[in-house]
């Protein structure tokens, strides 16, 4: 580390190679802690987990079994040692309960008192964290696999989601529909993301060995395709074509 420190001040080596060098040494470092545990209550096992950022405290879980978990990762025993506590579930027994695999659990970015679920059930759910109650069921025709929201949107309230469909669906938070179909993808939707940086910008991953980026203010398809023919630009433009519904 001394040596890049001594090559960045001399002016010799790009200052992004030390940050990689660091960041790399801080991962490679990182170990389990040995002083801290979570409360086992998912009876199968736990698909996808989120930790709210207006705190950092509460962290949603979901299962294989369809059961969504809040718990709470404050240590409020003063010891060194601790559990951190399931404050409360949608369990098997709740009429609202996911009726297959949970795949994905998000927090809304802003605030605790919403989250959102997406299943093998075919549904996205926005809860009321309060109640435990969805607020809002978005019913589509085939296995639901991702949703996202931005994390930075102050223009929109779009829930981007991958399903069994090639087509990635837009949920509008605000009018409870689904609003726009981005078309593009020829095979399932695994995964999808919004930028971290630009709140319009969308990138999704399907099962046909593709990755699109997306501006969802356009109608006119991906911005780009990531795949090994990734140097024919104008095939893949011509495959993405946006549809409003």
């Amino acid at each position: 580390m001394l040596g890049f420190l001594t090559a960045r001040q001399a002016g010799l080596d790009d200052p992004l190679r030390l940050r990689r060098a660091e960041s790399t040494r801080r991962v490679l470092g990182l170990k389990l802690n040995p002083d801290r545990d979570v409360d086992r209550v998912h009876g199968n096992g736990i698909n996808t987990i989120d930790i709210e950022a207006v705190e950092g405290r509460y962290m949603l879980s979901g299962g294989a079994d369809g059961v969504i978990v809040i718990y709470d990762l404050e240590n409020c025993s003063g010891k060194p040692q601790y559990t951190c506590k399931a404050v409360c579930t949608v369990g098997r027994s709740s009429r609202y309960v996911h009726k297959f695999s949970v795949e994905t659990v998000q927090w809304y970015p802003y605030d605790t008192g919403m989250f959102v679920s997406s299943s093998f059930d075919k549904t996205m759910k926005v809860w009321d964290t309060e109640t435990l109650k969805p607020a809002e069921v978005f019913e589509f025709e085939g296995n639901v696999y991702s949703h996202h929201l931005s994390p930075i949107a102050r223009k929109h309230s779009l829930v981007a989601v991958g399903t069994k469909n090639p087509k990635i669906q837009l949920c509008d938070l605000k009018s409870g529909s689904r609003i726009h179909v981005l078309q593009g993808h020829r095979a399932e939707v695994l995964s999808v993301r919004w930028s971290p940086r630009y709140e319009h910008i969308l990138a999704t991953a399907s099962a046909d060995s593709k990755v699109k980026v997306w501006d969802v203010r356009r109608a006119s398809g991906s911005l780009f395709t990531l795949d090994q023919h990734n140097g024919d630009k104008s095939k893949a433009a011509s495959e993405a074509v946006g549809v409003v519904l």
